[in-house]
């Protein structure tokens, strides 16, 4: 629900092999010979096709670029691809002149050998690592001889999480050529139908993608088609270092005649929840704001005008206070004040003063909103029914007072005692993300990174929004005793209005008539539980009669969800419970094919298996997200033995080779 960031809901179509999915190619002056338009130093990209099938909120992607080398001698192509950052990418082949060099994920470990021993020899490896806002990049070069033909297939799959009401879909482009066949397919299912779909381009006029795209929706079918022709290519009203440049983006909603709906295939079900129409729980929030020197200038203007902004927004039924710290803690009020017109007032007034002075107190900052909150509870100075929240925003390390992370964790975890969330929002690249991003974990919150830009206000108000509108508290999810297992997670501490809580596991007993599921939380004005009862053989009968569904959609969400929750997991475990939740994730990814964290996928030459090799590492957010590209295969591909190495977000991980995991999976794991 809540945890995920972008919040939610990315579906991004990678930009180089998939949105780019255009070459990147170097400088170099063309043959005397004359080429037709579309040709770039020899090389022409002549088709990219970016299929997207989306089967309730799964999307399963495949994006094929096709280039031909046009030149008289060999040339390198490189393609751009940007990955969202939640997406597990499945498969990737090159096909070179009709040979086609498939991929296999392997355990993360052995692949780093394959690594080290191209390094050792002398052979071209790059290792590099690139993070943004929403999506991960990396390069993917190859030598193409003179006349031949290259076709590059990746596919990628992701959960689409629900923000803000709508599920999104985006896509950004940035060819460095015009493509004679460019296109971009989405097909979308939705069991429960289909109540709003749009497409929008930012890098067309509005007059020329009228006759490039189309879109329709009916009943539980919707369908995009984005064909721009030559001509459309050339009339990107914004772009500079490029023909186009921009995002493509498609979003969508379904009807929610119900406030839940379980789909059941092959014995394995998905749950959805999300109920309209509830009053909102009133909230007590408490800003804990860092005015440390480093927030001078820009970052401390930006701060100020996103807190003007949501200040606008607060409801009257709810309470507030702001945290000042620096080398010291100050407040605004000695307790939380309702948000009444005249304190809204008072407090715009606070924070059109704030200035920036001194050194980073998280610990006693945070350790004083805790306080100031279960203080308002106890005395019953807020609503009964009402929940309470942290936000933090620092843009620093601590480094006065208690600074030590693990031991500020450690006080946090047990000043909260699990009774309300916490919220850390990173702002800049110049902190311990990792540390933020655990400590919010592990008080069923989410850490966000707020990029230095011009929208970073902008940034800081689209969290709160997500936020701002608790429907439930403390919602549990419950199926029959001893029908199901293997159940990802089914307890929240908020549902917050334009989410979704998603469920799945495994059916024990698949010849069972009716399944039954309970959703209970604690509502604005009084316990609520929403039961959604469902004929099994009539389920699996109606989800596969339809088109676009691939079969097992429901078993590959199962897994995805699971290995996304596994990892977040293991971010807070330690000894032996990280090892075994590292064994579970590990399985599974192999198993399904992923490339997470804990893996990689190697692409090999099928004939040889000699080890020249080229590697590419998707960080998760703690990195810093510098320069990236994946590089290699320096001579014509045919011609040699390569071997291409896609590699999961996170660092190095020592793993045994595969035939001693199962049995010592737990003892070289750290």
């Amino acid at each position: 629900m809540a945890s995920a960031w972008r919040p939610c809901l990315i579906l991004a179509l990678l930009s180089g092999l998939a949105a780019s999915g255009f070459p990147r190619i170097p400088s170099r002056p063309l043959g005397k010979r004359s080429l037709p338009e579309g040709v770039v130093n020899g090389i022409e990209v002549y088709s990219t096709k970016i299929s997207c099938k989306v089967t309730s909120r799964f999307a399963h992607n495949v994006v094929t670029t096709r280039a031909v080398n046009r030149a008289d001698t060999a040339k390198e192509v490189s393609f751009d691809v940007e990955l969202p950052k939640t997406a597990f990418i499945t498969n990737f082949t090159l096909t070179i002149d009709g040979v086609t060099y498939p991929g296999n994920v392997k355990e993360k470990e052995v692949a780093k050998k394959q690594y080290e021993k191209a390094v050792s020899q002398g052979k071209t490896a790059g290792l590099v690592k690139a993070s943004g806002r929403k999506l991960e990049k990396f390069t993917v070069s190859v030598n193409v001889a003179a006349g031949s033909k290259v076709t590059f297939e990746l596919t990628y799959e992701e959960l689409l999480k629900r923000h803000k009401g709508k599920y999104e879909m985006f896509l950004k482009v940035q060819p460095k050529q015009l493509v004679k066949h460019f296109e971009i397919e989405a097909d979308i299912y939705e069991p429960q139908g289909i109540s709003s779909l749009d497409a929008e381009a930012s890098f067309i006029t509005n007059d020329l993608l009228g006759s490039a795209l189309t879109k329709s929706f009916s009943g539980k079918k919707g369908r995009v088609s984005f064909k721009p022709s030559m001509d459309q290519q050339r009339s990107c009203p914004t772009c500079t270092d490029s023909l186009i440049k921009g995002d493509f983006i498609i979003t969508y909603d379904v009807n929610r005649e119900s406030p839940a709906n379980v789909q059941i295939v092959n014995g394995y079900f998905v749950h959805f929840f999300a109920p309209q129409g509830l009053p909102v729980v009133p909230k007590s929030v408490v800003f804990v704001i860092d005015v440390s020197g480093s927030m001078h200038g820009r970052k401390m203007e930006q701060t100020k005008d996103a807190l003007l902004k949501i200040l606008e927004d607060m409801k009257q039924e709810d309470y507030l206070n702001f945290i000042l710290f620096s080398g010291d803690v100050t407040t605004w009020k000695d307790n939380l004040v309702q948000a009444t017109p005249e304190n809204i007032e008072e407090a715009r007034t606070f924070v059109k003063n704030i200035h920036d002075r001194g050194m980073t107190n998280i610990n006693d900052a945070l350790l004083r909103a805790i306080s100031m909150l279960n203080k308002a509870r106890e005395e019953h100075r807020v609503p009964e029914r009402s929940t309470s929240i942290v936000i933090m925003l620092t843009d620093g390390d601590a480094n006065v007072g208690e600074s030590r992370p693990e031991k500020i964790q450690e006080n946090v975890r047990n000043a909260i005692g699990g009774k309300f969330p916490l919220y850390n929002l990173g702002f800049g690249n110049n902190l311990n993300y990792n540390f933020l991003e655990s400590m919010a974990l592990e008080n069923h919150g989410l850490a966000r990174r707020i990029y230095e830009d011009s929208d970073a206000n902008v940034q800081l108000q689209g969290f709160y929004e997500e936020v701002a509108n608790p429907l439930l508290t403390g919602v549990e999810v419950e199926y029959p005793e001893n029908a199901i297992q293997d159940l990802t997670q089914n307890a929240y501490h908020h549902f917050y209005d334009g989410s979704e809580i998603v469920v799945a596991g495994r059916l024990l007993d698949e010849d069972m008539n009716n399944f039954k599921a309970d959703v209970k939380g604690h509502g604005a004005t009084n316990d609520l539980t929403f039961t959604e009862e469902v004929d099994m053989k009539e389920m699996e009968k109606a989800l596969k009669e339809q088109d676009y569904i691939f079969g097992n959609y429901i078993e590959r969400l199962w897994a995805y969800l699971t290995i996304e929750q596994l990892l977040e997991k293991r971010k807070n475990a330690h000894g032996e419970e990280k090892e075994n939740l590292t064994a579970q994730a590990l399985d599974l990814s192999l198993k399904y094919h992923f490339v997470t964290p804990l893996t990689s996928m190697v692409v090999t030459k099928p004939e040889d298996n000699e080890d020249q090799t080229a590697i590419a590492d998707k960080p998760g957010e703690g990195g810093h997200g510098l320069s990236g590209a994946l590089h290699g295969l320096p001579d014509q591909l045919p011609a040699s033995s390569d071997t291409l190495l896609l590699r999961g977000r996170g660092p190095p991980l020592h793993h045994p080779g595969p035939a001693e995991r199962r049995r010592h999976l737990l003892q070289h794991r750290r």
